[in-house]
């Protein structure tokens, strides 16, 4: 099957006459004349009212962008962006030792806050370097129970963020 172009006209039978606008790997954008812009499936049937030459990229800028933000995620200690939660932007944590004689300690939450996510993804690059490591199975398995446990140490810590996608998450019930 030859890749239609962009600027290519095609009459499809549901959607009528329209123009191919874009070409990722699974579809052709068409911005039909009575229709609007749709997606159809690239082996869709429709008939070619005229092909336009060209080089086609299979595969768009967005998902070339979704691939390597997924390597880097996976591969990097690139730390992603993570927000707290609204209700302790520019709050404090406050110290007060067990000795009255001894002062307090003040540190800005988003400080703090920070402290711990680069915990988070610290632990998560250590995962990552024991999985892809010469380790033998039972000692990356051993190695990965003690990261769980970590993580279980630090949900306490949950209530910062603003997303729980970006929570701590320990051992799921035994």
């Amino acid at each position: 099957m030859k890749l239609l172009g962009i600027g290519s006209r095609i009459n499809h039978n549901e959607f009528g006459k329209g123009v191919v606008t874009n070409v990722t790997s699974k579809h052709y954008w068409v911005t039909f004349i009575d229709n609007g812009l749709e997606t159809i499936e690239l082996d869709s049937e429709f008939e070619v009212i005229e092909a336009a030459e060209d080089d086609v990229d299979t595969i768009s800028f967005y998902e070339v962008e979704q691939t390597l933000k997924s390597i880097l995620k996976k591969w990097s200690d690139v730390s992603e962006v993570v927000t707290i939660a609204d209700k302790w932007k520019g709050g404090k944590l406050i110290l007060e030792p067990g000795d009255t004689n001894l002062k307090s300690n003040e540190v800005p939450i988003d400080t703090f806050f920070h402290k711990i996510t680069m915990v988070r993804d610290r632990l998560r690059v250590m995962e990552q370097k024991i999985n892809s490591s010469n380790l033998d199975e039972q000692e990356k398995i051993d190695l990965q129970q003690y990261i769980t446990r970590s993580y279980g140490s630090l949900t306490t810590f949950n209530v910062l963020f603003k997303h729980k996608d970006h929570n701590f998450v320990g051992q799921k019930g035994s």
